[in-house]
């Protein structure tokens, strides 16, 4: 009897824990277990328009750390049509991300404003802003309830830009994400656009775990529930760390 009123105790007080859990430090646990700032990795981007047509891309992205900011180059290497067009990010924790895209076509390299960055990344349902982490001081945050997501209870957690430029930055009035309650992996992230309707669902599966105790989401499906256009990125290679030189994240060399 004294051992199950033992239990029956810790089952209490971790419950109590789990749920004086505030949004934001959901949130930031769900960020945390996926914070891998090093890494290399081969993919390819499938679009497909509203009437199943595909367009196919393969794509390399590094990442590595250097002082306060992310740094990550992603690359385009095929098709011959954007093969050559790389698009640099400069993630910071406390202030805006910077942004360069180059084009072959036109030998240029162009900093992307920031009310680009809510716009398509390469014609696919992901955008500029997509691409780099989102500053958590930049949102409030509220709990919407739970969900069952394929077997998995879930926190529905809503966040919201602080400011109208910071949405217009992101390309989204707020957006829901799906929360594991059991592991703090999320599954899937709805994206309301300005006038609070529902405008892209991203689903994340196949996480794997790294050597560094980080995860990594193999599949991200990217899905315009308004114009029926769908992007789904596929990992086919993938490693932690990165010995590329701060070099080869220069705007000044993506040229070359």
């Amino acid at each position: 009897m004294k051992t199950k009123l033992i239990f029956t105790a810790l089952a209490m007080f971790f419950t109590v824990l789990l749920f004086s859990q505030t949004p934001q430090e959901i949130i930031q646990k769900s960020t945390d277990l996926i914070d891998i700032s090093s890494m290399e990795m081969m993919s390819t981007l499938k679009i497909m328009d509203a009437k199943g047509n595909v367009r196919q891309r393969q794509i390399t992205t590094a990442s590595k750390k250097f002082g306060d900011a992310n740094k990550m180059l992603i690359k385009f290497i095929a098709p011959a049509d954007v093969k050559g067009t790389t698009l640099l990010v400069y993630d910071y924790d406390n202030k805006s991300d910077n942004m360069w895209i180059y084009m072959p076509a036109l030998r240029k390299v162009r900093r992307i404003v920031s009310t680009e960055k809510g716009k398509s990344f390469m014609g696919s349902e992901f955008t500029n802003a997509d691409m780099s982490k989102p500053n958590d001081s930049d949102f409030s945050y509220s709990l919407s309830g739970s969900e069952n997501y394929q077997g998995k209870a879930c926190w529905k957690i809503q966040q919201t830009g602080k400011t109208q430029v910071l949405q217009d930055e992101n390309g989204y009035s707020k957006k829901i994400s799906l929360i594991d309650k059991s592991n703090f992996l999320c599954y899937k992230v709805e994206f309301y656009d300005f006038s609070g309707k529902l405008q892209r669902i991203q689903l994340l599966d196949n996480y794997k775990k790294q050597s560094n105790g980080k995860y990594f989401a193999y599949l991200m499906q990217m899905e315009n529930v308004q114009n029926g256009r769908k992007s789904i990125m596929t990992v086919d290679k993938f490693q932690a760390g990165s010995q590329l030189p701060e070099s080869a994240f220069a705007p000044t060399t993506l040229d070359k």
